[in-house]
């Protein structure tokens, strides 16, 4: 468990991160999660990592309440992910130990975390999954 304790953000995140532009459609995301099974993407403008957008934020464009009319799907789907996104992120660098990582995942209820390098540019992201696989390197034998 020794090993787990120093691990850090930057030895197990992914480093090929797919990210999503502020123009991306309802529909396009919706593909995107389909096709890649993945719960959230960096929202990405030039080299900088302007919010991000989660499978939760794009459930939000269909929640309705009982006051407002119901547009229609067709309209719902061509929104953008700037609609939806959440501008304000909490992200991790290389450097951040696992035990940290961790903690902010159960804090916020969050299934992955953009890794941002010191210049905040975007190098990696770090899931529930690279955790789990972390864990079981770290303690085996």
């Amino acid at each position: 468990m020794h090993k787990f304790l120093e691990a850090t953000a930057g030895q197990y995140m992914t480093r090929e991160v797919k990210t999503v532009a502020r123009d991306t459609t309802m529909r396009e995301l919706h593909k995107m999660f389909e096709a890649d099974d993945f719960n959230c993407y960096p929202v990405q403008e030039g080299d900088d990592v302007v919010g991000v957008v989660s499978n939760f934020d794009f459930l939000k464009c269909f929640a309705f309440n009982p006051g407002r009319m119901v547009p229609a799907y067709d309209d719902l789907l061509s929104r953008m992910v700037v609609d939806v996104m959440t501008p304000e992120f909490i992200y991790v660098d290389p450097t951040t130990k696992l035990t940290r990582v961790l903690q902010l995942m159960v804090d916020h209820r969050m299934k992955s975390l953009p890794v941002l390098d010191t210049a905040q540019r975007l190098v990696g992201i770090i899931a529930r999954e690279d955790i789990m696989r972390a864990l079981t390197e770290c303690t085996r034998g």
